[in-house]
């Protein structure tokens, strides 16, 4: 029986060629060769281009001294009131230099400002990953409007396969249950063509990387 419809004309070549097999046209395709050219620059560099070039606000810190002291230089440049804090590691830090911040949970529907840690820094993307296995949780990634994260050199890995790598290595028993690639700020360009910053998440983000190594 004849095709009448395109769906039935479509399933009806896919039938055909189930059955009408052919060897592969393709044999000495290399399957095994890297997709992406090497890095010219150091990993580090090509991840702050590539982040900056997402619209991301980068900041190289020599030491946790220096990040905490850049980070109060910002809040008193943009004139911001308070910074929410829910990661235990986090708070140790910002305790030991002496700053405030707020990690009242009642507080948490109100905050514009929030610090997080992550897992890795992708090179190739200028991206951060982030998972709920850290102490933020799910929300403090996506709910303000100024997303601040906190990392160091050594989380900084060349490809999106070497942070899973390590998160498979450093999670071995309990993958997190969500684990998410933030690539710049949060934007859209669907409603009209325009460019809307923060519809699905923090309108800006800063990243202060500090040199461990």
């Amino acid at each position: 029986m004849e095709s009448t419809t395109p769906k039935e004309k479509i399933l009806s070549k896919i039938r055909d060629a189930l059955i009408s097999k052919m060897e592969n046209p393709f044999k000495d395709i290399d399957l095994n060769s890297p997709v992406f050219h090497e890095f010219e620059d150091d990993k580090v560099v090509v991840f702050a281009q590539q982040f900056i070039d997402k619209g991301g606000n980068f900041i190289y810190c020599e030491n946790e001294k220096a990040f905490v002291e850049n980070l109060l230089t910002i809040k008193e440049d943009r004139e911001w009131d308070r910074f929410f804090v829910s990661d235990e590691t986090l708070k140790s830090l910002l305790d030991a230099q002496g700053v405030e911040y707020d990690s009242n949970e009642k507080n948490f529907i109100d905050l514009k400002i929030g610090i997080t840690r992550c897992e890795f820094l992708i090179s190739r993307f200028g991206s951060v990953m982030v998972s709920s296995a850290l102490d933020s949780g799910r929300r403090l990634f996506v709910y303000p409007e100024v997303h601040i994260v906190l990392a160091y050199t050594s989380q900084v890995v060349p490809d999106l396969k070497d942070a899973l790598k390590g998160m498979r290595k450093k999670y071995p028993e309990s993958f997190p249950s969500q684990v998410t690639v933030i690539t710049g700020p949060s934007r859209t360009a669907d409603i009209e063509k325009t460019l809307v910053m923060g519809a699905h998440g923090p309108r800006e983000l800063f990243l202060f990387l500090i040199d461990n190594e």
